[in-house]
């Protein structure tokens, strides 16, 4: 049996998008940024992409493949991005998976990618690998997102997701059958959990895919993106007090203690 991605409308109700998630460690949301909302964070980050560097040579070995661009540190070059980081359903489905209360959980990666003909398949992997010393399968440690500016195809580099595999032992191996390509139209959002197996596709066609991930992990872990240096105190002192615990400027119990004399 071929394996799928459930899929919801952002009608839908959060239960049904919170279940079909847990279940499958992946799920597509259609409809849930608007076009001026894309073209905002579009606008927005149009100028950093283009200074952004493009490796036109590649490396198998290397986890990056060549024939994209990538530019961090979101929150401190986009207003828009920050709409999209704190958008309710997004925080709906992170409470029911990283739990709810101040600070329960923060941003981990923010990137722009923008995936450009000729590149290669990314090797498959979970965000929560750095996390060594939890043995697979491990627990609810990330929940991780892609918002599609634009359309995700089959040949254009879509992500790719294997259903279920949050909850695999550590030896399993994928079998070519189990990797769905997350075909989604602009404006959709697709979320995995951070066990699932995942990497950008190939680009086969003439056209750039255009995502933005931004992922989430439990208040007490360390932030794969450093936020305090790609969103310093100046920077941070003008966002939202939403926003700017969800980059981690808010303790967690005792951890992150600071002096607010200093700086």
């Amino acid at each position: 049996m071929t394996a799928t991605i459930p899929r919801c409308s952002a009608k839908d109700s959060k239960r049904e998008m919170s279940e079909a998630l847990e279940e499958s460690g992946c799920l597509v949301i259609t409809g849930l940024a608007d076009a001026a909302t894309r073209d905002a964070v579009t606008r927005e980050l149009a100028s950093h992409l283009e200074e952004a560097e493009i490796k036109t040579s590649d490396d198998s070995e290397d986890f990056y493949p060549g024939h994209t661009r990538r530019v961090t540190a979101l929150v401190a070059r986009s207003e828009a991005v920050g709409r999209l980081i704190l958008n309710a359903t997004v925080r709906g489905l992170c409470d029911g998976a990283l739990g709810q209360g101040e600070a329960a959980y923060h941003l981990h990666v923010t990137a722009a990618l923008q995936v450009g003909p000729g590149a290669r398949a990314q090797v498959l992997h979970r965000e929560e690998d750095p996390f060594t010393f939890f043995k697979v399968p491990r627990p609810n440690l990330i929940l991780a997102t892609m918002w599609a500016l634009s359309d995700f195809r089959a040949d254009n580099g879509a992500t790719l997701i294997v259903p279920g595999s949050h909850r695999w032992e550590a030896d399993r191996v994928t079998e070519p059958d189990e990797v769905v390509s997350a075909e989604m139209p602009a404006g959709s959002i697709l979320f995995w959990s951070g066990g699932t197996f995942h990497g950008a596709g190939e680009n086969r066609s003439r056209d750039w895919r255009y995502g933005v991930i931004l992922t989430y992990s439990l208040g007490w872990l360390r932030q794969e993106e450093n936020q305090y240096l790609d969103v310093p105190r100046h920077i941070a002192e003008k966002l939202s007090p939403e926003l700017r615990a969800m980059v981690g400027y808010n303790m967690y119990d005792a951890l992150g203690i600071y002096d607010p004399r200093v700086g």
